[in-house]
Parts: C-alpha cells; structure tokens; sequence
C-alpha cells in the first residue's frame, strides 16, 4: 500500500499538482485506505494529471484506474484501487475542503450513547 501510496504522490509532484496531501482512512472509512487530494492548474491540467496518473498505474500493473468528472469538471476523482485521488481546481478545492472533513477524528455511536 506504501509503495502505491508514494508512485501517486510522486507521478502527481512530477506533474506539477500542487498541495498534494494525503489522509489516512482507517478507521474512518471502508472504501479505501489513503485519500489523496492535489490541486492542478486548470480542467485541462487535471485531466491530464488524472490521465498520466491512471496511464502509469496501468503500466505497472496496478490494473485498470477508474476516472470520474474528466470531461467537464473542476473536481475528478480516481479509483486506484485502495487509494482514492482527488484532482482539484483550486477555486473547488477550497469550496469542498474534503480533506478537513476527512481528517477529522471518527464519530463514533458508542461513545456519544
């Protein structure tokens, strides 16, 4: 998961993202185990981190990475298998601010009952 976790981090900062951060999910979500979030320059710099990201993936034999939003969006969201990513335009990213939410600490039922 490490190294998965790092070939993300590393194609996103060699193509120029920008405040890459990843969040932890254990314990908080099922879905996955990182969250990464990246800010891109524009929609069509975001497309093409999402399509370089999802293109090296595949040729390291990561299997087939799912892309959401490519086309026309300011928010892209990819599945790369336990590692969720999300491609920003800053002016989103800063609207939704998923990864304060997300790194919150985990509600819990049993303590608040």
């Amino acid at each position: 998961m490490d190294k998965l976790k790092k070939i993300i981090e590393k194609s996103l900062d060699d193509d120029k993202a920008s405040d890459i951060i990843s969040v932890p999910l254990a314990g908080k979500s099922s879905l996955a185990d990182y969250m990464i979030v990246a800010t891109g320059l524009s929609q069509k710099h975001i497309s093409a981190l999402a399509e370089k990201l999802a293109d090296k993936l595949q040729e390291l034999g990561y299997g087939r990475v799912n892309i959401e939003g490519k086309d026309s969006s300011d928010w892209i969201l990819l599945d790369a298998h336990d590692i969720i990513v999300h491609l920003f335009r800053e002016e989103a990213r800063g609207l939704y601010n998923i990864e304060k939410m997300w790194s919150m600490p985990a509600f819990s039922v049993e303590a608040n009952a």
